[in-house]
């Protein structure tokens, strides 16, 4: 038998007093358009399990609606993540009740997977917040590759979470970049160059015309006799985008071991730049910035992580290598 404490969690239920001009629409339209803050995928369960009632009586998604009726809806947590918690020691930014910024270290993976079933960024959410059990993914509304560092947000409630994702849809949130790249630029531009899986090697991206669209924004903030340090702005956030977007305009990132190809040494560069860059065996990238709509207040935050330590290192050697 099922314990008090093992029953998932139960909020407030919603009601809704049919309008008129809702005559002839589907159920689960018409609650996908009035509780926009839960998904259409997830109050289509509720009403399969029972927990939408239609003037007292279980209904279907199919049904439809023709004004006057009283909808009841009873929105529940369900377990929905099966990986364990850990004890682990996250660099949060900032927290409150709705979500929470985490400052990832390159070398962490976001979410368990084939070859990474523990000590990722989830196990430790969970960890640190219980509750995320309950929330697709533990909360989790975008990722960083497991070797870029920097800002990544996390929804602790269903509502904050489908708030996160209409905002990651529709572009609004702001994320900012710096990267160092192979290569002197001439002068900031944009790459606007749909990405997909590549068709032989399914651990890369590549840019195909049938692929997803894609946009990045760069601007150049230092350039170094054969590297450039720059700013770099997401539009949309494909799998490995920066990444996949600078080697196509032939300025790969530093350290990138699939799409940076051989490391190239300059000639004449200092032991300390020759060392750094021999030693620096990840992209050199970090989410330095991310600038959102808080999902309850309405407010627009702003969080800022400075550079690791080895990419500060990194600018540190290039910077004996200046152009005169």
């Amino acid at each position: 038998m099922t314990s008090d404490a093992e029953q998932p969690p139960e909020v407030q239920p919603l009601e809704l007093r049919v309008p008129e001009v809702s005559a002839g629409v589907r159920l689960d339209q018409l609650l996908s358009e009035h509780f926009s803050e839960y998904s259409r995928s997830r109050l289509q369960r509720w009403i399969k399990l029972g927990h939408v009632l239609l003037d007292g009586r279980s209904c279907r998604a199919k049904d439809k609606v023709w004004g006057g009726e009283l909808v009841v809806v009873r929105p529940i947590l369900e377990a929905e993540v099966s990986h364990q918690a850990e004890a682990m020691a996250l660099d949060i930014v900032y927290e409150d009740e709705a979500l929470l910024v985490v400052n990832k270290p390159a070398g962490m993976v976001v979410h368990p997977a084939a070859g990474n079933p523990n000590g990722t960024l989830l196990n430790g959410l969970l960890g640190h917040h219980p509750p995320l059990v309950k929330i697709p993914r533990a909360g989790i509304v975008h990722r960083l590759d497991k070797e870029t560092s920097g800002l990544l947000v996390v929804a602790k409630t269903l509502p904050a979470q489908n708030a996160l994702v209409q905002q990651l849809q529709a572009r609004s949130v702001k994320r900012e970049y710096r990267a160092v790249v192979q290569g002197v630029m001439t002068a900031g531009g944009r790459v606007d160059a749909p990405i997909a899986r590549h068709p032989v090697n399914r651990l890369r991206m590549a840019v195909i015309e049938t692929g997803k669209p894609a946009v990045t924004h760069y601007r150049v903030l230092q350039r170094y006799r054969a590297h450039t340090y720059v700013k770099v702005n997401l539009e949309t956030g494909r799998t490995h985008q920066i990444r996949v977007h600078m080697a196509h305009i032939h300025f790969p990132l530093v350290g990138d071991p699939l799409y940076g190809g051989r490391l190239k040494l300059p000639s004449g560069a200092s032991d300390l730049l020759v060392e750094t860059l021999r030693g620096f065996r990840r992209q050199a990238l970090h989410a330095m910035r991310l600038a959102l709509v808080h999902p309850e207040s309405g407010e627009t935050l702003t969080w800022e992580a400075p550079l690791p330590k080895d990419m500060q290192h990194l600018i540190e050697a290039l910077e004996t290598d200046m152009i005169e």
